[in-house]
């Protein structure tokens, strides 16, 4: 039962850079631990919550485990969690 954070690589809004939350056991343990982190609900995609830089930090701190997003995506797909963006047809 492990949450990982990847690290802060991804622009995104505010001019910030921004982390994947995940965890490697599942959605419910990633659920809780992102309510203790103050992580809104909304931040949440499909497998992962989306954190921004000034979060990184903390989580670790709250015992989140800093991976390489390589390591990060392996964990999540190794665990059955992946969930890939579904394409409409055209």
């Amino acid at each position: 039962m492990t949450v990982l954070i990847d690290p802060p690589n991804w622009p995104g809004p505010r001019g910030l850079l921004w982390s994947h939350l995940v965890s490697d056991s599942s959605l419910e343990e990633l659920h809780e631990f992102a309510a203790l982190l103050g992580v809104p609900a909304r931040a949440f995609d499909r497998d992962h919550y989306d954190v921004p830089e000034t979060v990184h930090a903390r989580a670790v701190s709250m015992g989140a485990e800093a991976v390489s997003s390589r390591e990060l995506l392996r964990r999540l797909i190794a665990a059955g969690l992946r969930r890939r963006k579904r394409h409409s047809p055209r």
